[in-house]
């Protein structure tokens, strides 16, 4: 058990370059959730729900992390910073990274039965700040959710996920081949292909201004000699 939790450990802090000890990753209310929720989901699976509900609400209230004791969560999560809700459906795999204000949610069944109502996260999938994830989808094998992303629908392994409501980045997986993105949101590589469109008509724009001084440094002197004249 205390290997598992220093592996646990150095995984996060291998996702966060804030803290500069295990100890110190110990203070994470997230760390703390997942601990809770552990014990949480063994008493739902023994179906003492009171009991279940009970230390979820303890876990939500010290942690303002929100994890529904009936949800199934795989190794080394890691929930950076608070506000976040993962509905009791959910199904989240190993070394998935989320951070603050994400929301897990269910659909309303229109059959009138629970049944699966929550997203299924794969393994070494980020979810970005303010992300909404919704509904019985599948989130590919290390795809990556921008901030404030609202995703409804399934998304394929590799991917990036960007906008309300969200849209493919497009980038082949192959080609997209980072181990980590903080906030799962890429910030200086061309994760959209507009990118390249963008620097194509700014270099077009920056050569027609050069054009257009050359063309002004031509007639300056015969503006001047027909004054003079």
């Amino acid at each position: 058990m205390f290997e598992r939790l220093v592996a646990y450990l150095d995984s996060v802090k291998a996702r966060d370059p804030a803290p500069r000890s295990r100890w110190e990753v110990l203070t994470y209310p997230g760390v703390w959730a997942v601990f809770y929720h552990r014990i949480a989901h063994w008493l739902f699976e023994a179906e003492l729900f009171f009991l279940a509900r009970l230390v979820n609400h303890w876990s939500r209230w010290l942690t303002a992390i929100d994890i529904h004791p009936g949800a199934k969560i795989g190794k080394n999560l890691f929930i950076d910073h608070g506000f976040s809700v993962i509905g009791e459906t959910a199904e989240i795999g190993d070394n998935v990274t989320i951070y603050q204000c994400v929301t897990l949610g269910g659909t309303n069944p229109t059959n009138g039965k629970g049944g699966k109502r929550h997203p299924t996260i794969s393994d070494e999938v980020i979810i970005g700040s303010g992300a909404q994830v919704i509904g019985p989808i599948t989130i590919g094998r290390r795809a990556r959710i921008g901030a404030n992303a609202v995703v409804t629908d399934e998304v394929p392994e590799g991917a990036t996920m960007i906008g309300l409501k969200a849209r493919s980045t497009l980038v082949p997986a192959e080609e997209w081949v980072k181990e980590f993105i903080p906030y799962g949101t890429p910030c200086d590589d061309p994760c959209e292909p507009s990118r390249d469109c963008i620097e194509k008509l700014e270099g077009e724009l920056k050569s027609l201004r050069s054009e257009i001084e050359a063309l002004r440094a031509e007639r300056e002197p015969a503006r001047r000699s027909g004054t003079e004249d």
